[in-house]
């Protein structure tokens, strides 16, 4: 295995976009602490993750309004952690825009009214005085993106956030939205089994200077073993995920077998293997995979020292065909808001 033991040594750090962020090359995403894949952790068991996140070199902290229910658990969780480091040195990524999540419907809102209250609310859930990227995070159809791209131009005016992101957005938003004020960074599911944002988004983004954040980089912990060497939790989403259930998961497993058996070449675990193929995407390319436990957390700080050649990379590629990962990536509800599905965004009338 990759040496895991990396508490006090450098973590790495990149420019995330080119308008001056730079971040750990690593990031951490905070939302499984408070439920989804697994069952949430303790208040005070989520802060003691979050401080071991910190010490292994992890500044790059990504949360959203939405996470742990309409309570905003998880933005709170981050607030008490937060209180406990020095904020000049945390990259601090939050999100609005999901409005209400509910089992077969999510509701987006990106009016500038609504851009705006939400701001103020996690900055206060948060306890801090900017944020240092806020996304978009999912796109509102109904509301120009340039409208909403104005509000977040004014909150950064104000000195409320420092740098604008965008989550699940196609070129052509992408493109629309970075003419109104530059765009830091893209988050995308983007993982060894979900590559379908290579051919557009990825050479988009370099074309603009925006950085891309990839979320679910092991697969929601697939390529950690999630459902192949342990169960999966009783009340987690993965158990009616398309990719891990029934005859999918079955096809799936070969997958993991062929990536398994590349990883004990490399001397290293297989969501080792996985997470610096991502890496080895590009310095640009900062993943923020999440995990309740310090083992795992070991085991992906790890990966940034797993290196690959081109070769090595491409061989892992061949032994996961995209063409032959079994299932949808996503439930339906969020896949009708993702960047392949969602209908572009209104034009902004003449």
């Amino acid at each position: 295995m990759a040496d895991s033991n990396v508490a006090s040594e450098k973590m790495p750090r990149v420019k995330l976009g080119s308008q001056g962020l730079e971040v750990s090359r690593l990031g951490y995403g905070c939302m499984g602490l408070t439920g989804a894949y697994n069952n949430p952790l303790p208040m005070e068991e989520g802060i003691q993750v979050l401080k071991a996140v910190y010490n292994r070199g992890i500044t790059f902290f990504d949360t959203a309004d939405i996470y742990g229910g309409p309570d905003h658990v998880n933005e709170i969780l981050v607030g008490k952690v937060l209180k406990e480091l020095p904020r000049e040195k945390i990259q601090l990524a939050t999100k609005f825009g999901i409005y209400k999540m509910e089992p077969t419907k999510i509701t987006v809102n990106g009016t500038p009214e609504y851009a705006r209250s939400s701001c103020e609310g996690s900055l206060k859930r948060l306890g801090v005085d900017y944020i240092d990227l806020y996304y978009i995070h999912r796109v509102d159809t109904t509301v120009p993106i340039e409208d909403t791209m104005e509000e977040l131009k004014k909150l950064v005016e104000e000195g409320k956030i420092k740098y604008i992101g965008l989550s699940e957005a196609n070129a052509d938003t992408i493109r629309r939205a970075h003419a109104v004020h530059p765009i830091t960074a893209l988050q995308m599911e983007y993982s060894l089994w979900t590559r379908d944002i290579e051919e557009e988004l990825i050479p988009l983004c370099r074309e603009l200077g925006i950085g891309i954040v990839p979320y679910s980089p092991v697969a929601r912990g697939f390529f950690g073993g999630k459902a192949v060497k342990e169960t999966i939790p009783e009340n987690s989403v993965l158990g009616s995920h398309p990719r891990f259930t029934g005859e999918n998961f079955t096809k799936n497993k070969v997958i993991y077998d062929k990536v398994e058996k590349i990883a004990k070449k490399h001397e290293c675990t297989p969501i080792q293997l996985a997470l610096a193929w991502v890496l080895h995407q590009g310095n640009d390319v900062v993943p923020i995979p999440g995990t309740t436990k310090i083992k795992n957390l070991d085991e992906n700080v790890g990966a940034v020292k797993v290196k690959l050649t081109k070769e090595d990379v491409e061989e892992i590629c061949k032994a996961v065909p995209i063409d032959e990962v079994a299932g949808c990536k996503a439930s339906e509800a969020l896949l009708r808001i993702s960047w392949k599905f969602a209908n572009s965004p209104p034009k902004i009338s003449s």
